[in-house]
C-alpha cells in the first residue's frame, strides 16, 4: 500500500531514502530465491496492495532526521548494518515499487511508467563494490541470476537506460538478459482469462516492439524525454546510487569469501609427514613408481629402511666400463687378486675372461639396469668361461657374492666418477696450465680420497688465483640450508703467512721443487737433480734476514718457516698421500692400552678383555674378526685408548725412498749441510702431515671393511634360515605344504597358563583354535586326539618360552604315539603334570605325525607385532604366537620376509651384531631375501590375493614396495587374476625395464584343466605353459625350439598350433628326460654363439630343467634342530653358559634319599647325587639342604636328549670343588698379541694401591666421629647431618696426617687437612696451619671448627646474607639499583668453590660492574 503524502518535502526525503535503499540492495548481491508465485510473469499479481509489506519496507528504507543525525555515530550504524542483513537474508521475494513511487517519478521526469516498469530484480553482486562516485551522474548496474557468469555487466546512464541495451559492448546474449528484467502489465481488459501459451504469444510481441523502440531512440537521453535540468533534479532526489556504498564493503567482502573457490584437499594437508613416508605417499616415493628403473637401484639405502632416500648418481656409460672393469676388478677381493692376477695364481690364465666377466657385469648393472638375480640366473653365461673351443672347460669367473660386490663396487667408482668430473670443472675454471697435474696428479686419481686431496692441493696451490674455484657440492654430500652469510674471521695458516714472504724465496734455494721430488719418488729414480748452493744453508739463509734489526729474524728462523713451506707442500701432495695410505693397509699396527677408569672396570671377565693390552697386531689380521668394532666401542666409552702407527721397517723405509728422491748426490760439505735440512724436511713433512693422515684414513678403511665382513656374515646366517624348503613328510611331494598342528603352554606355568593349539591347513589359512588346561586329564586328552582325528595334520609344531615345553612337547609325543604316560619323577608331581590316575594302556590310539620343535624367534616378534594384532585381533599373544610357529614352518622365507625393516631384530650374530650400522646390517638382510625369493620365484596371481604372501613381492627382482604395491593395485583393478605374462606389457602393468628385469620371477600358475587354443594369433587370453617356469620371455623361442626338436618335429607339424603346444606336449611326455637329454646343448650354443655371439650354454640348462620340472625346488630340506639349538631357544643358555666348571645358582626342588632335584635360574633341571652333596659322601639329603633353599654348585655333567625331551645337568655341592672356583672357565681368553710386561707393571701399581688403601682404613683412631671413610663417603654421611657436624677420617697424604670433615651448609662441605706431630713428651700436636694448632680432636673440633660453624652461622643469619649461588646474588643486586637508581648495595653469600669462605659482593650504581671479594669467616658488615 502507498504510503501517504503529507508533506511534498517530507515525501521527497522519504523517496530519498528509498531509492538509496533500494541502490544498496542491487549492490549488495544477496538476494535470495524469491517464491515462484513472487517472481510469476503475471503482473496482474502486482497491483494487489500489502499494508504489511509496505510497511516492512518503509521500517527497512525510510531513514527519519533523527536517525540521519546520528548516522555519524559508529555503533548506531553498525547495529543498523546488521540489522539490515539480517532482514535481507529472510527476504523471500523482491521488493516492488509501489504506486507512490511510480507518481514520484512521473512527477519529475514527466513521463509515464505505469505501463512499464513493475520491479527490480536484484541478483548476487559478481565482484567486489563500486567505488564511491565522484561525478552526479554515475552508471547503475543491474544484474540477474543469469548474469552470474558475465564480466562485462550491463551499465545505464540515466533511468530511461533502464530498458536499454549496452549497445556500446554487447552483443544479443546481454540484451537478451536484460529482456529478463522487465515485466509488462496486459493492458487487454481480457488478460486474466488468458492462457498461458497465448499470454506468452503477447508477451514476446510486447518485447519485438519493445526493442524496436529502443532501436529507434538509440542513447540520446533528448529523444527520451529528459533533460539536462530534469537529470539535475533526479540527481538531487535520488543520488548517484552509491551513497550508502560504505554500508555494502563488509558485506560483499565476507560474499567474496564464501563465494571463493576453496582450494582441493591434499591429503598432504591431512597426515603428518611421518605418517605419508610410512604409507609411501611422498613426491619421491612417486617418482620411484613412475621411473623405468629397478627400484633398488633408484635408492640410496635399503628398501627395508624407514629413511630410504632417493640416489642422484647418474650412470655409467660406455665409455666408462673398461676403466671401471679394471678398477672394480682389482678391488673384488684379495684371493682373487691372488688367484688371477698373481704370475703363479692358478687361474693366471683366466685373467683377461675375468676382466671381461666384470665388464659385462658392470655393463648390465649400470648401463642396461638388470639387477643382480636377473644378471645370475639369465645372463650367466657373460659372467663365466666362455670358450668355443671348449666347451667343457667350465669356470665360475665371478660367484652371487661376488656379484652383489661387483654392485657395490660399481656404486662407489660410480661415486668416484662423479668427483672426479667435477675436479675436472674446477680445474677448468681456474684457467690454468699446470703440467704436474695434468701429467702426473689426475691419471692417478683411483680414490675418492686422492679427489679430495688433489682438490686440497689445488686449492693451496691456486688459492691467490681463484678463491671461490672449488666450493664443490657432490650428490651425496649434506644439503646445507641457504642462510645469511656472515663475514667470517680472516683465518690465515702459518703457511700462508710464510709463502707470502721473502722465505718463499729461501725455500726455493733448496734446489729441488715438492712436486718434483714427488715425482722422483713416484717414478723410484732420479728423474729431476737438486741445484746445489755454493753457500751453506745458514749462510744463505742470512741473505734474506731483513736489513732493519728491530724486525730482523734469525738465519735459523727464517729456515726452520722454509722447511715448514716445503713439508706442507709435501704433505698435501695426493700421490705421496696415497702412498701413505696404501703403506698403512699393509703395515699398520694396533695396539690398545687401558685408561684409568679401564683399568679397574675391565676384569678378566670383561668381554673388553681380549684386547685390554693389544700390542701391535697387524692391521691385517684383524680384517675378518669384529675385535676392531669392539675395540672402538671400548674406545667410544673411554675405556682403552687406541694407537695405529707404523711398523719401524716400512716407516724408515718410506722415509728413506723420500730422502733419495730429495737428496743431492755430491759430497761436498755444503751440499751434506743442504741433505740435512732436506731430512728435516722429509721428517716434518711425515710427522705433521703423511703419518696423520695415514692414521686417521686406515682406523675408518678398517672400519668399513670389518662391518662390511660382519654384515655379510650376518647375511650368510639368514641365508641359512631362509633358503630351505617348507617342511614335508617323506609322503609328500617337493612343493607341497604341509598342515601344521602348533602346541604351545606359554610360559608354562600351570596355575595361570594354558595349552593353546592352533590349526593352519595347507592354505596357511587358520581353521581351528582351541584351549584346553592340561593334557593329564582324560577329558583334555580325548579333545586332543580328537582334533588329531578331524584335522589329521601332517606335522606337529611345538614351542614355548621356557623348559616346561620340553615337558609339553614329551606328552604331545606320548599321546601321539599311543604310549602310557610316563612315571619320571621330573615330570610329575607339584609341577602340574603329575597324576593320580593309573597309568594308561600302551597304543590306545597312534599316529604317524612327526613332533616337532622349530626356531621361535620370529613367532616371538609376530605375536607381540601390529601385523598380528590386524590379521588375528581375536587371538591371544599365545595363539598368535602359534600361528607364528606354523607359518615358519611352512615358509621360512614369508615368515622373515613379513618382518620387514624389523629384520634387524633377529639375533643372527648373538655378540658382534649390534656393532653394525643398521642401515648397512639391512642391505646385507635384503640381499639375502632377494636372492632367495628369485631362487623360489613368486605366483602373482596369489601375491595380489593373499596378504601374506604378499610379502615376497617387494623383493622380486626390479621390483621393490613401491612397485610392488602398485602392480598389486593395478591387477586387482582388472580382476585380480593374470592368464599370461604378456598382459604384464600390454595391460601396462610394468614398464620395459621392469617387466625385462622381474618376468622371469613372476609365475602365473597354469590350471591343470585349460587346454591351448590351436589358433596360434589367440595368446592374449589363454594360458601359456612357459609362463609357469623360470624361464625368461625373451627365451620362449629357445624353449620351443627345444621342445620340437626333442620331439622330432618339423615346423609345419605345429604351423597351426599355439607357439607353446609343443612345450605342453613336451611337458606331458612320458619319456620327456631322456628324449630332452639325447639333445646336445652344446652344439645348440655354439651355434648361437657363431650365429649372433649369443652365449646361452647355461640358459639352455635352464629351459631344460625347467621343461622337466617347472619352478622345481631347488632349496634345502628343511632342518631339524639340534639339542643346543631348542636348548638356548627355551633357556637362553649357551654352551659358553653352561659347560662343566662353571659355579651357578641352583635351588632345591625335591629330596629324595638318595638325590637331590635342583633347578638353575634358566629353567634348567639337574640332580645332584649323594656323592657330591659333601665330602664325606654318605649324609642324608635332608641333612645338608633344604626344600626351596638357593646355593652355588659347579657343573659336573650336562645330558641333553633331544627325542626324549630331557635336558638336565649333574651339579656338586662339595667345598673342594666350590673352593676351586671357576675363574679360569669364565676369564676371557687373551688376544696373542699381548703386552705382557705392561700387564704385570699394571697389576703391580693397581696393587700397591690396594695396599696402601687398606693401610690407610686399617688406622683407627679412638674418637666417636672417627670413621674410615674417604672424602665421597664422608659427605654422603653428612649429607643428612647438621650444619657443623664433623667426621674424621684417615688422610691420603699419609699415616701423619688425618682429615676433617665438616659440613658448612647443604651440600657444601670442607676438608682440612690436620697433620700429626709427635711432640716427644709423650704427646701429639695437631697442626691446621701456622696460627692453629691443638692438643687433641676435641680441642680441635671446638675451637676450630666449631668456631668457625658459629661465625657462619652469624654471617648466614645477616639480613645482607643470600642464599643461593654468586650468580642469584649479583642478579639480586642489579634488581635492586635499577629499583633504586640512586642506591648503591651489596650482599655476600658462600662460597660453593672454596667452602668456609664468604663472597663479598658491592653494586656501586646501576653502570658500574659488581665487584667480588672473597672473606674467611669474618666479615665486618655495617648494620646502618
Amino acid at each position: 500500500m502507498s504510503s501517504p503524502l503529507a508533506d511534498p518535502v517530507d515525501r521527497v526525503i522519504e523517496e530519498d531514502e528509498t531509492m538509496a535503499s533500494v541502490h544498496e540492495e542491487e549492490g549488495e548481491g544477496d538476494a535470495t530465491m524469491a517464491d515462484p508465485q513472487a517472481i510469476s510473469d503475471d503482473s496482474s499479481e502486482e497491483a494487489e496492495e500489502d499494508e504489511e509489506e509496505a510497511r516492512r519496507i518503509r521500517e527497512g528504507f525510510i531513514v527519519d532526521e533523527d536517525e540521519d543525525e546520528e548516522e555519524d555515530d559508529d555503533e548506531a550504524r553498525h547495529r543498523r548494518r546488521k540489522r539490515r542483513k539480517r532482514r535481507h537474508r529472510r527476504r523471500d521475494e523482491e521488493e516492488a515499487l509501489e504506486d507512490d513511487d511510480l507518481e514520484l517519478l512521473e512527477e519529475n521526469t514527466g513521463t509515464s511508467f505505469r505501463n512499464r516498469l513493475t520491479r527490480l530484480r536484484r541478483g548476487p553482486d559478481g565482484g567486489s563494490p563500486p567505488a564511491p562516485s565522484t561525478s552526479k551522474r554515475k552508471p547503475i548496474v543491474e544484474s540477474s541470476e543469469d548474469d552470474l557468469d558475465d564480466e562485462d555487466l550491463p551499465q545505464v546512464q540515466d533511468i530511461q537506460r533502464i530498458w536499454d541495451d549496452e549497445r556500446a559492448g554487447g552483443g544479443r546474449d546481454d540484451e537478451e538478459d536484460m529482456d529478463d528484467f522487465i515485466d509488462y502489465e496486459d493492458e487487454d481488459e481480457g488478460a486474466g482469462a488468458m492462457d498461458e501459451q497465448e499470454r506468452e504469444e503477447r508477451r514476446r510481441e510486447r518485447k519485438k516492439r519493445e526493442r524496436e523502440r529502443r532501436k529507434a531512440i538509440g542513447s540520446r537521453p533528448e529523444l527520451a524525454g529528459i533533460d539536462d535540468m530534469a537529470w539535475d533534479e533526479i540527481h538531487g532526489v535520488f543520488g548517484d546510487g552509491h551513497d550508502y556504498d560504505w554500508a555494502l564493503l563488509g558485506d560483499d567482502e565476507m560474499d567474496f569469501e564464501e563465494d571463493r573457490v576453496k582450494p582441493e584437499m591434499r591429503y598432504q594437508d591431512v597426515f603428518e609427514p611421518s605418517e605419508i613416508r610410512a604409507r609411501m605417499l611422498t613426491e619421491d616415493d612417486d617418482l620411484i613408481r613412475a621411473q623405468d628403473i629397478p627400484e633398488r637401484m633408484q635408492l640410496a639405502t635399503s628398501s627395508l629402511s624407514q629413511s630410504s632416500t632417493l640416489s642422484l648418481h647418474q650412470n655409467l656409460t660406455e665409455a666408462d666400463l673398461d676403466d671401471a672393469a679394471m678398477w672394480v676388478t682389482v678391488r673384488l677381493s684379495p684371493r682373487k687378486t691372488r688367484d688371477f692376477f698373481s704370475p703363479d695364481g692358478p687361474y693366471n690364465m683366466y685373467r683377461e675372461p675375468l676382466v671381461m666377466a666384470v665388464t659385462y657385469a658392470l655393463r648390465f648393472l649400470f648401463v642396461q639396469e638388470f639387477e643382480v638375480p636377473y644378471i645370475w640366473t639369465h645372463k650367466r653365461d657373460y659372467i663365466s668361461y666362455f670358450n668355443p673351443q671348449e666347451m667343457r672347460t667350465r669356470v665360475q669367473l665371478i660367484s652371487l657374492a661376488e656379484l652383489w660386490r661387483i654392485y657395490a663396487l660399481g656404486q662407489k667408482y660410480r661415486s668416484l666418477a662423479q668427483r672426479k668430473n667435477a675436479l675436472a670443472l674446477s680445474y677448468a675454471r681456474l684457467n690454468v696450465e699446470d703440467e704436474y697435474f695434468e701429467q702426473t696428479i689426475r691419471p692417478k686419481i683411483d680414490s675418492v680420497e686422492v679427489v679430495t686431496d688433489a682438490t686440497e692441493w689445488l686449492t693451496m696451490t691456486y688459492k691467490l688465483k681463484k678463491q671461490d674455484a672449488f666450493d664443490f657440492q657432490f650428490h651425496d654430500d649434506e644439503d646445507q640450508a641457504e642462510t645469511r652469510k656472515r663475514k667470517a674471521p680472516s683465518r690465515i695458516s702459518a703457511y700462508e703467512v710464510a709463502k707470502k714472504s721473502i722465505v718463499s724465496k729461501l725455500a726455493d734455494g733448496f734446489g729441488i721443487k715438492p712436486h718434483e721430488v714427488v715425482y722422483n719418488f713416484v717414478a723410484q729414480e732420479n728423474v729431476h737433480f737438486v741445484d746445489d748452493q755454493e753457500l751453506n744453508p745458514i749462510a744463505f739463509a742470512e741473505q734474506f734476514t731483513d736489513p732493519d734489526a728491530a724486525v730482523a729474524q734469525p738465519a735459523e728462523e727464517l729456515l726452520r718457516r722454509a722447511r715448514m713451506i716445503l713439508a706442507t707442500e709435501l704433505g698435501k701432495d695426493p700421490l705421496l698421500r696415497q702412498a701413505m695410505r696404501d703403506l698403512f693397509k699393509t703395515d699398520a699396527l694396533i695396539s690398545v692400552l687401558p685408561t684409568e677408569r679401564g683399568m679397574t672396570k675391565i676384569d678378566e671377565h670383561h668381554p673388553y678383555f681380549n684386547f685390554k693390552y693389544l700390542h701391535h697386531k697387524s692391521i691385517t689380521q684383524m680384517m675378518d674378526t669384529p675385535q676392531f668394532l669392539h675395540i672402538l666401542a671400548a674406545e667410544a666409552e673411554l675405556l682403552v685408548t687406541v694407537s695405529t702407527f707404523l711398523t719401524n721397517e716400512a716407516k724408515s723405509k718410506f722415509e728413506r725412498r723420500l730422502n733419495d728422491a730429495f737428496a743431492s748426490d755430491s759430497y761436498s760439505d755444503t751440499a751434506r749441510a743442504w741433505n740435512e735440512e732436506r731430512s728435516r724436511v722429509v721428517q716434518e713433512a711425515l710427522e705433521q702431515h703423511l703419518i696423520p693422515v695415514g692414521v686417521k684414513w686406515a682406523r675408518e678403511w678398517l672400519r668399513e671393511e670389518v662391518e662390511d665382513t660382519l654384515a655379510a656374515h650376518c647375511g650368510n646366517v639368514l641365508r641359512e634360515r631362509i633358503d630351505v624348503a617348507p617342511y614335508i613328510t617323506p609322503e609328500m611331494k617337493p612343493g607341497d605344504t604341509a598342515s601344521v598342528l602348533a602346541v604351545s603352554w606359554g610360559k608354562g606355568d600351570p596355575q595361570k597358563d594354558a595349552i593353546t593349539l592352533v590349526f593352519l591347513d595347507e592354505a596357511g589359512r587358520l581353521r581351528e583354535h582351541i584351549k584346553i588346561d592340561n593334557l593329564v586329564d582324560r577329558d583334555y586328552q580325548d579333545e586332543f586326539t580328537d582334533l588329531l582325528k578331524r584335522r589329521r595334520p601332517d606335522v606337529i609344531v611345538v614351542g614355548g618360552l621356557s623348559m616346561a615345553t620340553t615337558k609339553l612337547s614329551s606328552k604331545v609325543r606320548s599321546l601321539v604315539n599311543g604310549e602310557p604316560s610316563n612315571s619320571d619323577p621330573t615330570t610329575t608331581g607339584a609341577d602340574g603334570w603329575g597324576s593320580s590316575e593309573a597309568p594308561r594302556e600302551a597304543n590306545e590310539q597312534a599316529f604317524n605325525i612327526p613332533v616337532m620343535y622349530v626356531r621361535d624367534e620370529v613367532a616371538r616378534m609376530y605375536q607381540h607385532s601390529k601385523r598380528a594384532a590386524e590379521e588375528f585381533s581375536a587371538l591371544s599373544p599365545v595363539a598368535k604366537y602359534c600361528v607364528g610357529l606354523a607359518r615358519y614352518i611352512q615358509s621360512p622365507l614369508n615368515e622373515y620376509s613379513a618382518l620387514g625393516h624389523d629384520i634387524t631384530a633377529i639375533p643372527l650374530e648373538d655378540e658382534d651384531q649390534h656393532l653394525i650400522p643398521k642401515e648397512k646390517l639391512l642391505s646385507a638382510l635384503e640381499r639375502t631375501l632377494v636372492d632367495v625369493t628369485n631362487k623360489v620365484g613368486v605366483d602373482i596371481n596369489r601375491a595380489v590375493n593373499d596378504s601374506y604372501y604378499q610379502h615376497l613381492l617387494p623383493f622380486v627382482c626390479g621390483l621393490g614396495p613401491r612397485k610392488a604395491q602398485v602392480l598389486v593395485k593395478k591387477i586387482s583393478a582388472m580382476g585380480g587374476n593374470l592368464i599370461n605374462r604378456d598382459q604384464f606389457i600390454k595391460s601396462s602393468l610394468l614398464t620395459t625395464k621392469i617387466f625385462l628385469n622381474a618376468a622371469g620371477f613372476l609365475r602365473i600358475s597354469r590350471d591343470p584343466e585349460a587346454k591351448l587354443s590351436k589358433n596360434r594369433h589367440a595368446d592374449d587370453d589363454v594360458q601359456d605353459p612357459l609362463d609357469d617356469t623360470r624361464i625368461h620371455p625373451e627365451d620362449y623361442e629357445l624353449a620351443r625350439k627345444m621342445a620340437t626338436d626333442a620331439l622330432e618335429l618339423d615346423e609345419e607339424d605345429i604351423h597351426d598350433e599355439h607357439p607353446s603346444h609343443v612345450v605342453s606336449v613336451i611337458m606331458q611326455d612320458a619319456d620327456n628326460e631322456r628324449k630332452l637329454n639325447e639333445l646336445n646343448l652344446d652344439e645348440f650354443a655354439v651355434s648361437m654363439y657363431e650365429a649372433n655371439e649369443d652365449r646361452k650354454r647355461h640358459t639352455l640348462n635352464i629351459i631344460r630343467e625347467e621343461l622337466l620340472k617347472p619352478f622345481s625346488e631347488q632349496r634345502a630340506p628343511f632342518p631339524s634342530l639340534g639339542p643346543w639349538d631348542v636348548l638356548t631357544m627355551l633357556s637362553g643358555e649357551t654352551p659358553r653358559t653352561l659347560r662343566m666348571g662353571l659355579i651357578v645358582s641352583i635351588m632345591v626342588v625335591r629330596l629324595e634319599q638318595t638325590l637331590v632335584h635342583i633347578r638353575l635360574d634358566s629353567g634348567i633341571e639337574g640332580v645332584i647325587d649323594i656323592g657330591y652333596l659333601t665330602e664325606d659322601g654318605n649324609i642324608a639329603p635332608k641333612d645338608v639342604v633344604k626344600k626351596g633353599q638357593t646355593i652355588p654348585g659347579v657343573i659336573v655333567d650336562v645330558k641333553l636328549d633331544l627325542p626324549a625331551d630331557q635336558f638336565f645337568v649333574k651339579v656338586s655341592v662339595r667345598q673342594s670343588d666350590l673352593r676351586a672356583g671357576d675363574s679360569l672357565f669364565r676369564s676371557v681368553k687373551r688376544d696373542d698379541q699381548w703386552n705382557l710386561p705392561q700387564f704385570e707393571r699394571d697389576l703391580e701399581m693397581q696393587a700397591r694401591k690396594k695396599r696402601a688403601e687398606i693401610d690407610r682404613t686399617r688406622r683407627v683412631v679412638k674418637h666417636p666421629n672417627f670413621h674410615n671413610f674417604n672424602a665421597t663417603q664422608a659427605e654422603n654421611y653428612l649429607d643428612k647431618q647438621q650444619r657443623g657436624d664433623v667426621v674424621i677420617r684417615p688422610s691420603s697424604k699419609g699415616v701423619d696426617h688425618l682429615a676433617v670433615t665438616w659440613k658448612v651448609d647443604d651440600k657444601l662441605y670442607q676438608h682440612i687437612d690436620v697433620t700429626e706431630i709427635n711432640t716427644g713428651q709423650g704427646g701429639n700436636l695437631l697442626i691446621v696451619d701456622e696460627k692453629h694448632q691443638y692438643a687433641d680432636l676435641d680441642e680441635l673440633i671446638v675451637n676450630h671448627v666449631q668456631a668457625t660453624a658459629r661465625k657462619v652461622e652469624e654471617l648466614m643469619a645477616h639480613e645482607k646474607f643470600k642464599h643461593g649461588s654468586e650468580d642469584e646474588l649479583h642478579l639480586f643486586l642489579k634488581n635492586f639499583v635499577a629499583a633504586n637508581p640512586a642506591k648503591s648495595i651489596y650482599g655476600f653469600t658462600l662460597n660453593r668453590r672454596k667452602p668456609g669462605h664468604f663472597n663479598l659482593c658491592f653494586l656501586a650504581n646501576k653502570n658500574s660492574t659488581v665487584q667480588t671479594w672473597v672473606s674467611r669467616r669474618y666479615l665486618f658488615v655495617s648494620h646502618a
